[in-house]
């Protein structure tokens, strides 16, 4: 009798563990797509994180010439240099350069995290008055998290956010290319630390 029960157990165990071993499956094949958030809506403004200085401005100005919102707020490290020049003066030359110009300011980012350059997006929007929905644009992978930081940290405005993506960095599938299966892991890390550490703190 006990060595029925424990067949029966086993085979009782069966259907949980392939199910188990399903939905592992499913998330690691879908690691990489639940990262990205491509939802941008027609807003006050549009604010691009700093980070990338390639394919995240250019889909600002994709975004601002399609009409999502009437002015863009760069984000740049304020204290990054480049040999003899500091990021600051490089994009404000970049900006110069640009036909719509003067509806483009620079946010100067001091926190080296994107929850340090909420707290700095929230001082330059104080300046943006009427602004109240806000674009963000960013990289593809990082899209989830910064949606979730930026709703978190500034409140009584409303976020929405545009995936800039890059073959070379990173892509859905990323268990077919090492550097995107890097960023993906580093990724899911700093979004799982988000979640259970990181937003609970004040």
């Amino acid at each position: 009798m006990p060595l029925l029960m424990t067949s029966t157990g086993k085979r009782r165990r069966w259907p949980w563990l392939i199910l188990v071993l399903a939905g592992v499956t499913l998330f690691v094949v879908e690691a990489g797509r639940i990262l990205v958030v491509n939802a941008p809506q027609k807003s006050d403004l549009i604010v691009v994180l700093a980070g990338e200085t390639d394919r995240r401005p250019a889909l600002a100005l994709d975004l601002l010439h399609h009409g999502y919102a009437p002015r863009i707020l760069l984000d740049v490290p304020a204290s990054t240099r480049i040999y003899d020049s500091t990021l600051t003066q490089i994009a404000a030359d970049y900006v110069r350069k640009l036909p719509g110009a003067s509806q483009i300011a620079i946010c100067p980012i001091a926190g080296l995290s994107t929850r340090d350059e909420s707290h700095d997006v929230a001082t330059c929007l104080s300046a943006e008055h009427g602004a109240t929905r806000i674009l963000l644009v960013t990289s593809d992978y990082h899209s989830r998290r910064a949606l979730s930081i930026f709703r978190h940290d500034i409140r009584g405005r409303y976020f929405s956010v545009a995936a800039a993506h890059d073959d070379s960095q990173f892509g859905v599938r990323w268990w077919t290319h090492r550097q995107w299966a890097k960023i993906c892991l580093d990724e899911w890390l700093r979004l799982i630390w988000w979640n259970a550490v990181e937003r609970w703190r004040h």
